[in-house]
């Protein structure tokens, strides 16, 4: 079974060309709701790393990814991930699906999006949290068309175009719609699992972004992720 993000019809800013990506509709959980009020609470927004937060640092081929994870919000994909982290689980995994102006996806040991499995060896479901979204350095489960097949595999939004008119004001807070002006991809909130947020290395998510692929979107040449540490965790 392929875990992975499975296509949404994206369109290109610059030729209105419709990509065809790893996203669907079908693959997704949909727990909408409208906003009925403001969340107090956006932990995306700031770069502090709370004490209900966890500090993770993702080492890759062409650099350091410091990144910041929610277990209070998305306790499941948090508690998989920091514990594949802390395992060794994702050394020597490559990005083995990068579009550009979209996103970057890892997490599977075969390398192909084919492959990968949860800490509990069965997939799980998707958690939905109305102060998660899918702003530029979110860092969000991928899975397939199952209703319940979130494995390892995992996905950072990359893509830095204004997409603040495209954003759901019944289900996204101002502060967000105004964070979308700097990038992501608000088309994917509801439906899929925002679990963590980049703080600092974006220059690395973009240099990534800008490999060279083949046909499936894989880097013709191996970017590895050599290590995901946790700092200062239980994990």
């Amino acid at each position: 079974m392929g875990l992975m993000i499975f296509g949404v019809h994206l369109l290109s800013k610059s030729t209105g060309a419709s990509l065809s990506t790893v996203f669907t509709p079908e693959s997704s959980l949909i727990q909408s709701s409208t906003l009925d009020e403001e969340p107090t609470n956006l932990p995306q927004l700031t770069k502090e790393v709370k004490e209900n937060e966890k500090e993770v640092r993702i080492t890759t081929s062409l650099g350091t990814i410091r990144a910041k994870v929610f277990p209070e919000l998305a306790p499941k994909a948090v508690e998989n991930f920091l514990t594949h982290g802390s395992e060794g689980y994702y050394n020597g995994t490559v990005f083995h699906r990068v579009i550009p102006n979209f996103m970057i996806q890892a997490g599977d040991p075969e390398g192909d999006g084919t492959g990968g499995e949860s800490i509990w060896g069965e997939p799980f479901e998707t958690e939905i949290s109305n102060q998660l979204f899918h702003i530029r350095g979110a860092i969000a489960m991928a899975k397939t068309n199952a209703p319940v097949s979130i494995g390892s595999q995992f996905y950072i939004v990359q893509n830095p175009a204004d997409m603040s008119e495209t954003a759901d004001p019944t289900i996204t807070p101002k502060e967000i719609i105004e964070a979308y002006k700097n990038g992501g991809y608000p088309s994917l909130d509801q439906n899929y699992t925002v679990f963590g947020q980049v703080i600092e290395g974006m220059d690395i998510v973009d240099a990534i972004s800008e490999a060279e692929t083949d046909q499936n979107n894989k880097p013709l040449q191996e970017i590895t992720i050599e290590s995901i540490e946790v700092i200062n965790s239980s994990y």
